[in-house]
């Protein structure tokens, strides 16, 4: 069972925040976390965003994601709105950052992300939002507005216990790197993306 390990607060680039590792042994040495802006009223609905590791994008800012900046984006939202990110140690979609760079590979030789997988015998997704209910759940969340693009996210809340009170959307601009990993998000996925081009 999940449940909080250790918590305290953390000050920022983006203002300051109350960490709390969650997990389901307190050896665990990759928690998941959730991240609360000093400002969030639980009384509102509190605005969340589920957030999957990717050392790539956010540690090395790789330009083929555009998972860092979201992960910036929503850093500096919850401190100007309130609110919590959800942060799952979910890297690569949930294949792990070997398999993540052997998908890279394979994606240098001219296929997709979703195809890389595919042909390393891995799912396309394999993430688990549940978990992130799970973790509302212990901070006693029960209505939120959800900054997300994608569709599945929205779900997994619809099915909860949790009320959606309304999208919020986290949309990054494409690079040249980038522009067909958000167009396999878009066309694949369903991901609600305005445009996937690159913007100029």
């Amino acid at each position: 069972m999940l449940k909080i390990q250790a918590e305290a607060n953390v000050p920022t680039d983006d203002g300051n925040f109350r960490m709390i590792a969650i997990s389901e042994d307190v050896s665990d040495w990759m928690p998941h976390m959730a991240i609360i802006a000093e400002n969030t009223n639980f009384e509102e609905p509190v605005n969340v965003r589920f957030h999957s590791e990717c050392i790539t994008g956010e540690v090395f800012h790789s330009k083929k994601c555009e998972c860092g900046q979201q992960l910036d984006a929503a850093m500096k939202y919850m401190h100007q709105h309130g609110g919590i990110i959800v942060y799952l140690r979910q890297e690569g979609r949930n294949i792990g950052i070997i398999n993540k760079l052997k998908a890279y590979a394979l994606q240098e030789k001219g296929f997709d992300t979703v195809e890389a997988n595919l042909k390393l015998g891995l799912p396309a997704d394999d993430r688990n939002f549940s978990v992130a209910i799970d973790i509302l759940n212990i901070l006693e969340v029960k209505n939120i507005n959800l900054l997300t693009n994608n569709p599945e996210k929205m779900k997994v809340v619809e099915n909860s216990n949790i009320h959606l009170n309304k999208r919020i959307p986290l949309q990054i601009d494409s690079t040249n790197e980038s522009e067909s990993y958000l167009k396999v998000k878009k066309d694949f996925f369903g991901h609600l993306l305005e445009n996937t081009e690159e913007k100029k």
